[in-house]
């Protein structure tokens, strides 16, 4: 009988410190999206734009008419030859269509793409919040190419008290709030790159404390 107990009670101690949770298949964004795919190129297309946010306009084999620029107070970019575009308010996608259509008149199978380099104008929404069993609570500038280890790291890195691969990122998507395996622990001791993916603008990250 006492066994049994001492059995159980090693048990139930596993299970509360989500260590059982964390052996299986982590639930991972797309590849795109992971830290898999182009990297800090990756283009943020359901982000609409706004004033300060600065762009990168490339015209392929039109370096003349590429370009990078704020967003204007006036919510609009100047583009050579076919002069102000309305960017605020539009994803990145739009904005390369409605230009690519103003540059038929001038070129031939036009090719355009827009890339976000910095995001200004909603600089509230799109910050990244890290909160939990981290050394410190904080919301901080969403950067390109930022991962999830940068963002622990400017929280002070975790506690004494942090399950830490019980991490949680909680992404807003057109498909409404999902969430995201993120196995800090394996991460920072083993290396384990696999869930040190790419931040998007509003992530919030949360680290659970452990149960003893």
């Amino acid at each position: 009988m006492r066994h049994f107990l001492e059995t159980l009670l090693c048990l139930l101690i596993v299970a509360m410190t989500g260590c059982a949770g964390t052996s299986g298949t982590p639930n991972l964004p797309s590849e795109s999206a992971s830290g898999k795919g182009p990297g800090p190129s990756v283009l943020i297309g359901s982000y609409q734009m706004g004033v300060g946010d600065k762009v990168s306009v490339n015209v392929w084999e039109n370096p003349e008419l590429s370009i990078e620029t704020p967003v204007r107070p006036d919510g609009k970019i100047a583009m050579p030859l076919i002069g102000e575009v309305m960017a605020a308010g539009k994803e990145p996608k739009q904005l390369a269509e409605d230009i690519t259509a103003k540059l038929k008149a001038y070129v031939k199978y036009p090719n355009v793409t827009v890339m976000l380099t910095s995001i200004k104008g909603q600089e509230f929404l799109s910050r990244i919040r890290v909160t939990g069993s981290v050394e410190k609570d904080v919301s901080i500038e969403y950067q390109q190419g930022m991962t999830v280890l940068d963002a622990i790291l400017e929280a002070g890195g975790l506690d004494l008290y942090a399950n830490a691969n019980g991490t949680k990122l909680h992404r807003k998507t057109e498909q409404g709030t999902q969430t995201f395996d993120i196995r800090v622990k394996d991460i920072m001791e083993k290396g384990d790159m696999k869930t040190n993916i790419l931040l998007m603008p509003g992530d919030i990250i949360t680290v659970p404390e452990r149960f003893f």
